[in-house]
């Protein structure tokens, strides 16, 4: 049982593992060598984005991560955003984002799931951080699950995937909240529907990442 006025059981907690200091300065992925500045998958690839931001080592959350995500533990939302104020309070400051845009996920996996897990996420960023949600974008393919395909694949997945569902407004800087990175290309999607209605920077904001 979670004690009283607490987010996270403290067994839990010192299971929990943050990226740490050393990462890449574009997908946010923890680095071995501290004098590299990109992993070896940046340096291969151009984002659309201009970097993401990530929290938690993918395997020290993924069991948390699939109850947030499949089993409704909604509330978790709130242990995660403390966490991404704890860690980034200062530089969301900075970046004086116009909005955190959700990931969206399509009508009917929603529909099945209940929620957008991403949305809720944001939700929960939002109101400790101040900054608006919107939901500026929209699936519109209701695509495979990411997890089944390469590299290649996941790009093709995405393909017209996405539109943007705000008429008539750009934004300066956004930042695109999402549960998971792995290859950045959900991120890269989505940062291209923006991009083209006329945002000028968006950035990126995952919970948990992968090791290079």
């Amino acid at each position: 049982m979670v004690p009283q006025g607490e987010l996270i059981h403290r067994d839990c907690a010192a299971n929990v593992q943050l990226v740490g200091p050393v990462t890449c300065v574009r997908c946010g992925k923890p680095l071995a060598d501290p004098g590299e500045e990109t992993c070896t998958d940046c340096r291969r690839k151009r984002h659309v984005f201009q970097r993401n931001l990530a929290v938690f080592r993918y395997r020290s959350v993924a069991s948390s991560l699939y109850r947030f995500k499949y089993g409704g533990r909604q509330e978790y939302a709130d242990y995660y955003a403390a966490v991404v104020e704890a860690a980034y309070g200062q530089a969301l400051c900075q970046l004086q984002p116009d909005a955190l845009i959700p990931v969206p996920l399509h009508p009917a996996r929603q529909r099945q799931r209940g929620y957008n897990q991403a949305a809720v996420l944001a939700e929960a960023i939002g109101r400790r951080t101040g900054i608006p949600v919107e939901q500026a974008v929209r699936r519109v393919r209701n695509t495979i699950p990411m997890k089944e395909l390469d590299e290649q694949g996941r790009r093709n997945n995405l393909e017209n995937a996405f539109l943007i569902d705000r008429d008539g407004v750009e934004y300066k800087r956004v930042i695109v909240i999402d549960d998971i990175y792995t290859t950045g290309s959900t991120m890269d999607a989505v940062a291209m529907v923006l991009r083209g209605s006329g945002t000028q920077e968006v950035w990126g904001l995952t919970l948990s990442i992968g090791q290079v």
